[in-house]
């Protein structure tokens, strides 16, 4: 057998389960690749480089071992690997924080904050930093940027510490305890915030997969939006002057709406749609307030 045979079979068993994906992957072909590539202790990002290479009957069945935990246990591929990457960058996560996949690390890559913010920022807060992965991306993407991450659970910041050594920035990024803008410490030029937003309908239909991840992190209330009406009501007094909100809100578009008719926030384009993050000034605020 080859590997790229092992993974056909394992697709095939991972779509035939009926699983849920979206903690990486998307689809079942690209999280048994995942899955292969690192049981094997072989690049992720190779598998075309490596698909001929016969595979022997231990390797294959240290392979089936996995996938059959994945399908009997419906938890998320990263949390068995350990490991989950965004835009690139590697991260370590477990089951004390959610699988980090915010879309406002599109907008970070790609530069889309910095044509509104018109200078380098100074001090940025990450609110609900969870396993510290906006942090490090904001690190990375203005080399001299003071990052405060912030979160209400102990665990999400012990794994995010763990993030933070990791990639070297333990002088650039601290991490506070603390419920909302509580633990913020003064003002800010930008805040990024992933906050738990899943309406309570949403939540009582999530599959397994997502059940698995922390509900502090998820849970938004009836309607998706109580942390983020206590965020808005306390943000003026920890924004600049020309400070900038970042703010992913999913597909709840609909219920910010109604929760905030006054407000016109700008809506950032991503890969899941032009209506899932959004951007507001301290002017925006003012003005609605």
């Amino acid at each position: 057998m080859t590997l790229l045979e092992l993974v056909e079979r394992a697709a095939a068993r991972l779509d035939a389960a009926g699983l849920a994906f979206g903690h990486g992957t998307t689809n079942a072909w690209d999280e048994a690749a995942w899955l292969v590539l690192w049981r094997l202790g072989l690049p992720l990002d190779d598998l075309d480089g490596v698909a001929a290479r016969p595979v022997d009957p231990t390797q294959a069945a240290a392979v089936d071992a996995l996938v059959d935990e994945r399908i009997a246990t419906r938890r998320p591929a990263a949390y068995l690997t350990g490991e989950a990457w965004l835009q690139g960058v590697p991260f370590t996560v477990d089951e004390r924080v959610i699988v980090p996949r915010s879309l406002i690390a599109e907008a970070l890559a790609e530069g889309l904050i910095d044509a509104w913010l018109g200078r380098e920022p100074a001090r940025v807060l990450d609110l609900c930093t969870g396993n510290g992965s906006l942090a490090v991306l904001a690190a990375m993407a203005w080399p001299r940027v003071r990052v405060e991450a912030t979160d209400l659970s102990a665990d999400a910041l012990a794994v995010a510490a763990i993030n933070v050594r990791r990639h070297g920035l333990e002088a650039r990024i601290r991490l506070r305890r603390g419920d909302g803008l509580a633990a913020a410490d003064g003002t800010y030029d930008l805040i990024l915030c992933n906050p738990p937003y899943v309406n309570a309908s949403s939540m009582a239909a999530l599959p397994p997969e997502f059940r698995a991840e922390p509900a502090l992190a998820l849970d938004g209330g009836a309607d998706g939006m109580d942390f983020v009406r206590a965020l808005l009501r306390d943000l003026p007094a920890h924004l600049d002057e020309q400070g900038l909100l970042v703010l992913e809100i999913g597909h709840e578009r609909e219920h910010f709406e109604r929760a905030f008719p006054r407000l016109e926030p700008v809506w950032l384009p991503t890969s899941a749609g032009d209506d899932q993050v959004l951007l507001l000034s301290a002017t925006d605020l003012a003005a609605a307030r």
